[in-house]
């Protein structure tokens, strides 16, 4: 396999422009070194709408079943549709394969990849396998596995229903809920095609609808809640409407951002504190995940609420794997990324947006002020640095720092925190790592006060930059 197609291979999927280097060739190829690494029987396959996936699919489904494999097509499909469905499936799948870019820019495409029973493949768990199984030359001679039959193509025309059915079931709604207006931008993403069907499902429900045509060119923006210039002509339409809250889905609706009433974005670590105190209540001292940039809020209100806080790693292909094992209940990341131990220890955009409007029937005050009750603390945001040598980076952070800490921790990257938040009128942290997909650093950083973040943030850069430039 050459440089450019080796690099396509991320840490938790593959991911490339398409269709200069993801082509129908690519996905036939695929189809071969899925066959040759995993020898599958029957495989699920969905797809986005990204202007490429109609015929990477057909290039997969092609490659799959003739090798002889079973291929159930979904079609269009969130990433939550599509997870939920390998969890709902009887008999179950050896695996599936999500064609989809997430909330890469139009010119991306690719394929998320997890096992039957709901874990995902990353490059620790099959993928690395699949990637070495990599034919030679393009389109070569299928090699039928040993079987010389077809597999059998079919199709499922009820899978939309199946999951929101699913959903809506597990998320335990009042028998009556109150009317509820809210603004829902689906970002030309696959909301688009999966909230319709919720809002029948939910007539209780007032939602106003924006770009929810699926379009592959997202020509409205870009479809990441992550960026607040992405949310601009939803922050006006909130305010416009006088509605209780804003939701923002990326482009395959696994990721979901939650506006307050007044418009502002609350944060991932945020809603993680949020919706605890919503799963905390169905298993009791139950152990709940967040991510290592996360707030000093989490940890506060999961044990307020009788949870057991435990900071881990930063990605989904982790946390999956971290709750399977270890029997965690819910898990959050500040990329919006929402776990329940219910849905197989997913995420779900739909389930996470059903709570939250659970949450708000519920109680007497509206989102704003019940963020305003736990995130008392001012918060960088995620800063980038390009970087050649991330641990030379680390280690110089380490060396600064570590030894005044109050706490260190190592589990990804570095994170060192400084006093007691309820103790110390000057107390904060912040976390070094290395992204998994760029040769970035990444610093996040929260303080007791906003001076002294910003303090702690200009000292933080230069040490970096220094250490770029040694």
């Amino acid at each position: 396999m050459n440089k450019e197609l080796f690099s396509v291979f991320k840490a938790y999927d593959i991911r490339g422009e398409s269709p200069q280097t993801i082509d129908t060739a690519f996905s036939a190829n695929l189809g071969q070194a899925l066959v040759k690494a995993h020898h599958p029987k029957r495989v699920m396959v969905a797809r986005d709408m990204r202007l490429t996936s109609p015929e990477l699919e057909a290039a997969l489904v092609e490659s799959l079943s003739s090798q002889g494999v079973d291929v159930v097509k979904v079609g269009l499909c969130s990433t939550p549709m599509f997870n939920a469905l390998l969890g709902l499936a009887d008999p179950k799948f050896d695996l599936g394969v999500m064609i989809t870019a997430s909330h890469n820019p139009s010119k991306y495409n690719g394929y998320k990849l997890t096992w039957g029973n709901c874990m995902p493949i990353g490059l620790n768990s099959g993928l690395s396998e699949i990637r070495d199984a990599w034919p030679e030359t393009n389109n070569p001679p299928f090699d039928k596995g040993g079987r010389g039959d077809q597999g059998l193509v079919s199709e499922d025309p009820t899978a939309l229903d199946r999951y929101l059915d699913h959903v809506i079931k597990l998320a335990e709604l009042p028998p009556v809920m109150p009317e509820m207006k809210i603004v829902i931008d689906a970002g030309n993403g696959m909301a688009g095609y999966v909230i319709p069907k919720l809002l029948e499902k939910c007539p209780w429900l007032k939602a106003e609808k924006m770009y929810f045509e699926l379009d592959g060119n997202f020509p409205n923006h870009e479809a990441n809640p992550l960026k607040e210039e992405t949310l601009a002509a939803l922050k006006k339409r909130i305010q416009e409407t006088g509605a209780v809250c804003g939701v923002a889905f990326d482009g395959d609706a696994d990721r979901v951002g939650f506006l307050d009433e007044k418009a502002e974005l609350i944060k991932g670590d945020i809603m993680t504190a949020l919706l605890s105190t919503l799963e905390l209540p169905k298993k009791p001292g139950a152990e709940v995940l967040f991510d290592i940039r996360s707030s000093w809020a989490v940890p506060k209100i999961v044990s307020r609420f009788g949870g057991k806080p435990r900071i881990f790693k930063v990605g989904h292909a982790l946390i999956k794997k971290e709750m399977k094992e270890t029997g965690a209940w819910f898990a959050g990341e500040v990329s919006m990324h929402y776990y329940f131990g219910e849905l197989w220890n997913l995420e779900s955009g739909d389930y996470a947006m059903l709570l939250t409007l659970k949450m708000l029937a519920l109680g007497n005050e509206p989102l704003g002020a019940m963020r305003q009750k736990i995130d008392h603390y001012f918060h960088s945001g995620e800063i980038n640095f390009e970087v050649k040598d991330t641990k030379s980076v680390l280690e110089r952070v380490k060396a600064q720092h570590a030894a005044q800490a109050t706490k260190v921790i190592e589990i990804d990257g570095i994170r060192c925190e400084f006093g007691d938040p309820q103790k110390d009128k000057e107390a904060w942290w912040f976390n070094v790592r290395g992204s998994n997909t760029e040769p970035l650093v990444r610093l996040n950083l929260e303080a007791t006060s906003k001076e002294l973040m910003e303090q702690k943030v200009n000292e933080l850069t230069q040490l970096i930059s220094q250490a770029v430039t040694a």
